[in-house]
């Protein structure tokens, strides 16, 4: 274990913050807004940050018990550094609610504690947004592009940090790795933003959407989140979402030709018809209730199903509407998608179609054994075998996920609030969601939660969005030896 090494990472990411506040920081100066909310905590992270950073050893190469240490510590020292701005601003007083803002930002989770967005300097609100955008492919596979702190070893990062059970290099080296990843990540940001703007969405509306989007976060600019905007703008938003909710790994292989290979990926097909399914499902459930005809007959619900199921999906958390009124049967299926989730190596959360794709394959070789004992049956993905260890760590992974929803339920109960709310507040925030059901729904928040229960789901939040075993690094004995 090497500490100078891990305090380099981290001061890195802290110069990188402080950079990347510039944004907002213009955003400020264009709208005439004060410009302290951004130059003192640049000036914090940049001082910290170059100490850490400059004081390192030599170069040497990333274990993978210093890359979860690494991560783990990288997320919570930008949350930490990243909620001053609401401080500064008067927007919050508390520093809990303040954590949980920035950690829902930077896991794209996109639960709030704010209940009037609209009054909220325009730089805030961009910083806000922008979190899900630095987030939303990682911060450390964003390092890995740009810097250069480590000897060759950086995949053990992008593998701490990136999602989903199986991770390797695209390229050669991880470096260009994560500049691939990034690179297909902007421009696909670009062509959203056009694509809004086009439709006639303002500026900066278009750009914190766009943020948020990408980083299939949820965080938006109006009080109402997406509902006064048109439909082809909240069509737009929708399909956009679901494109980055998709494995970045097929984007690459369709540019280096592979598109039929890229098509037949189990995955993404699984995907589809998860999506497609339950936006029928919902259509035909809030048709029959009678909802459907009631606010814009057929093709209106289809809209209104289709949307809500491609931010759940994807775990974007958009809202046009409060789904607190819908059909029990739909709720159902929404937190079904909290729980299932987007595609892995995408921007998006919950468990991963990859997973639940393992899990139904092994689920089906089992019951084939226990009918003939004798046989040898083996899984496969997209035509490769799947090793055990994968399928053993697939099964670990999904135990522990809903252990930790488990265990995160009863704190959060301590809150004495309804069931609803107390379950889907902490299967979304694990599930790096954002809205629930009860007074955390698609047109609520969290602002009435106990700091105890805020912090638990920022815990959650961040120990979802890292996939458990950063975090959990942190608080083993072992990993800590010979530091």
């Amino acid at each position: 274990m090497n500490p100078k090494l891990i305090g380099k990472i981290i001061g890195g990411a802290l110069l990188l913050e402080a950079v990347l506040m510039l944004l907002p920081l213009g955003c400020s100066v264009v709208h005439g807004e004060d410009l302290k909310l951004f130059v003192i905590p640049m000036l914090i992270e940049g001082a910290i940050g170059g100490i850490l950073y400059f004081i390192a050893d030599k170069d040497r190469d990333i274990v993978s018990r210093e890359g979860f240490i690494s991560t783990g510590l990288t997320w919570i020292t930008l949350s930490l550094t990243g909620m001053l701005p609401f401080l500064i601003s008067g927007a919050m007083t508390n520093p809990i609610d303040a954590f949980f803002e920035t950690v829902s930002g930077f896991t794209t989770t996109g639960a709030t504690v704010l209940t009037d967005l609209e009054s909220l300097p325009k730089g805030l609100l961009m910083w806000r947004s922008f979190l899900h955008w630095i987030g939303g492919m990682g911060i450390l596979v964003f390092m890995s592009a740009i810097m250069h702190f480590a000897r060759g070893s950086q995949i053990n990062l992008v593998k701490a940090e990136s999602t989903g059970p199986i991770v390797s290099k695209l390229v050669p080296k991880a470096d260009s790795t994560a500049k691939v990843l990034y690179g297909i990540y902007t421009a696909m940001s670009v062509i959203t933003l056009i694509i809004l703007l086009i439709l006639k969405m303002p500026l900066f509306d278009a750009i914190c959407l766009t943020f948020s989007a990408a980083g299939t976060g949820g965080f938006g600019v109006l009080n109402d989140s997406c509902a006064s905007y048109t439909i082809a703008q909240q069509v737009a938003l929708n399909t956009a979402t679901m494109f980055f909710g998709v494995s970045f790994t097929l984007y690459f292989l369709i540019l280096m030709g592979k598109f039929k290979l890229a098509v037949k990926n189990e995955e993404l097909r699984l995907y589809l018809l998860i999506f497609a399914l339950a936006t029928i499902f919902i259509t035909v459930d809030l048709m029959a209730q009678g909802d459907g005809t009631v606010n814009g007959g057929p093709l209106m619900a289809l809209h209104r199903a289709a949307f809500n199921v491609g931010t759940i999906m994807t775990t974007t958390g958009f809202a046009i509407e409060d789904c607190n009124y819908w059909p029990g049967f739909s709720q159902c299926i929404l937190v079904i998608l909290m729980i299932s989730g987007a595609c892995a190596g995408s921007t998006g959360g919950g468990i991963k179609v990859s997973r639940l794709n393992i899990m139904l394959k092994a689920f089906n070789k089992e019951m084939a054994i226990h009918l003939r004992p004798e046989q040898v049956k083996k899984i496969h993905i997209d035509g490769k075998p799947v090793e055990d260890s994968v399928i053993r760590n697939t099964g670990t992974f999904c135990f522990l996920w809903m252990f930790f929803i488990i265990m995160s339920i009863l704190v959060v109960s301590i809150d004495g609030k309804e069931w609803n709310a107390t379950i889907t507040s902490v299967i979304s925030a694990f599930g790096n969601v954002g809205p629930g059901f009860g007074e955390n729904g698609t047109m609520g928040n969290y602002s009435s939660f106990s700091n105890l229960s805020k912090l638990v789901l920022s815990a959650d939040m961040l120990i979802g969005r890292l996939e458990i075993y950063p975090i959990l690094a942190m608080f083993k004995r072992n990993t800590w030896k010979c530091f």
